[in-house]
């Protein structure tokens, strides 16, 4: 891709966001939702604000991180309370799990934004997320959403890329998805068990792995890191290590996905017609 494609995106974003005239972003601290934040404050400066909703689902890591960014784009950040267990479906972990998550976030987003005085709520999906088992897309046109990264056509490797421009810090950040994303569909989704997601994958992150995954089956742990890096879990140091952390965490089996890290690999066990349900 050229950069003059990428230059003309870019400012097609920075249009758009001005035309809003005022935005609240739904702000994670992710490589997607930091771009579209730093556009917004640039832009809109003081009409801009990014909105963070801090519940059980949200690794306490990447809530600190997110505080630090936001101070760094200089974008004015408000925290929110939001629990996602206590929304009805959702702790059941239906395969469209992901809509009752996001029809909570939009709800206590959208409800900060309008005391704030802004009618207008962006997130950071970006082109390369349409499709695909995405039902929290479904809760994002429900509740009006606007997707300027996807309107136009700024995909993650443009996000990358211009982020690098930028000077943010997030352009090589590893992708990120809620820590519910971790659990097979149908196994119940508890505090005690996010906990024990977000303890394992943290102690990962301490060892030096960068994108990983922890997914949670019951009793078992199956860990998800880059194929290349999967001969160094097996390091006798470090495999001692995360079986005690995660004997510690609650499980009593901690594995090893030979396959690697992948997006998404729970849905691998959904059927065609499940899939399409959801969108």
């Amino acid at each position: 891709m050229s950069d003059s494609t990428i230059d003309e995106k870019y400012e097609a974003l920075r249009r758009a966001v001005r035309e809003t005239g005022g935005l609240a972003i739904a702000f994670s601290g992710g490589v997607d939702s930091t771009f579209l934040a730093a556009v917004a404050h640039d832009v809109l400066a003081e009409r801009a604000v990014a909105i963070t909703a801090l519940s059980p689902t949200y690794a306490a890591r990447e809530q600190a991180e997110a505080r630090e960014l936001a101070k760094r784009i200089g974008i004015r950040q408000i925290e929110v309370k939001s629990n996602e267990l206590e929304v009805e479906g959702f702790a059941q972990n239906p395969h469209n799990r992901c809509y009752f998550c996001k029809s909570e976030l939009y709800q206590v987003v959208q409800t900060e934004a309008r005391k704030q005085g802004l009618d207008i709520i962006a997130d950071g999906n970006n082109a390369d997320d349409v499709g695909g088992h995405r039902p929290g897309m479904k809760a994002a046109r429900e509740a009006g959403v606007m997707h300027p990264l996807v309107t136009t056509g700024l995909t993650k490797d443009d996000i990358r890329e211009l982020s690098r421009r930028l000077g943010l810090p997030t352009a090589e950040k590893p992708a990120l998805a809620c820590l519910s994303s971790r659990f097979a569909y149908g196994n119940v989704i508890t505090d005690e068990k996010l906990k024990a997601v977000d303890r394992l994958e943290s102690h990962l992150r301490e060892l030096g792995f960068r994108q990983l995954r922890v997914r949670h089956h019951g009793q078992i742990a199956r860990i998800e890191v880059e194929p290349e890096q999967i001969s160094r879990l097996c390091q006798p140091e470090i495999r001692e290590r995360l079986v005690a952390v995660g004997k510690e965490a609650g499980f009593i089996y901690v594995s090893v996905d030979l396959e690697g890290f992948r997006s998404g690999s729970m849905n691998e066990a959904l059927s065609a017609e499940e899939l399409e349900a959801d969108r």
